[in-house]
């Protein structure tokens, strides 16, 4: 399986400290040796960094650990491959353009059937059911939303229509995402996620996967809002909310916007 990393924050953020945690156990702490990925959004844009060799060796990993680019959302992936060959193509997070916007999705678990799934316009770049499953789900939000106004106009329908899509892959197999359309940050639980928010007063994390301390209150003021979600949870001397099987969240500028255990429940 692979190992999911996102961040929602209400200020500019650097992922510095979540990623190094991460990166460690891309074929150092964790087995996940077959490519990693991060997106990190600015404004309508996105730095996005891909690399098929294991975070744990890779330099351009080590570089974006120890550069402090500051976003508002982050989304990041370890691999570990179950499905297509490890190559850069089938590294995640994906990225697509839809109604003008940048969007990206990275998946751990593995889908049944993807072959199947109706694509529309969006046509995998590589070999993954993951990205297959991302192509399906913008194919859906095209069809049901025809553009950025629809999606805006109620925004609550959006969010629990694309829970409902989320269900219906879920039964396919192991089924973790977090996505975003550039404004917000989604997370959907099959079986394993957890999520932190941190706020005043600040503190002292320390990583589990790294001899590594920082303490949030250096770096922060009294307003900041950051939220961390991960596959497991990045630091030990912290209290970690794990999100329930079949669960959605909506993280806007740090904190949840919506929140739901079930879409048949809606």
């Amino acid at each position: 399986m692979c190992e999911l990393l996102g961040m929602s924050a209400n200020v500019p953020t650097d992922l510095c400290f979540s990623f190094t945690g991460l990166l460690q156990r891309g074929g150092g702490t964790g087995p996940h040796r077959d490519g990693w990925g991060v997106v990190l959004y600015e404004g309508r844009g996105i730095r996005a960094f891909r690399d098929w060799a294991p975070s744990v060796s890779s330099e351009i990993a080590q570089l974006v650990s120890r550069l402090p680019m500051k976003t508002c959302i982050a989304i990041s992936h370890i691999r570990e491959a179950n499905v297509g060959a490890v190559n850069l193509e089938n590294t995640h997070p994906f990225v697509r353009e839809l109604f003008g916007r940048n969007w990206s999705f990275a998946h751990n678990g593995q889908l049944a059937g993807t072959e199947a799934l109706t694509l529309g316009d969006f046509i995998p770049v590589g070999s993954t059911d993951s990205e297959r499953a991302f192509c399906w789900l913008l194919a859906r939000i095209r069809e049901r939303f025809t553009n950025s106004a629809t999606l805006e106009a109620d925004e609550t329908a959006y969010w629990q229509q694309l829970h409902r899509w989320c269900d219906e892959l879920s039964p396919r197999g192991v089924a973790n995402f977090l996505f975003s359309d550039g404004r917000y940050l989604f997370a959907y639980c099959a079986t394993k996620l957890s999520w932190i928010t941190r706020r005043a007063p600040f503190g002292e994390a320390r990583l589990s996967d790294s001899d590594l301390t920082v303490d949030f209150g250096e770096h922060t003021t009294a307003n900041d809002i950051v939220t961390v979600i991960a596959t497991n949870p990045l630091t030990v001397n912290e209290t970690w909310q794990a999100m329930a099987a079949g669960e959605f969240i909506v993280f806007d500028r740090g904190e949840i916007a919506y929140r739901a255990q079930h879409s048949e429940e809606l």
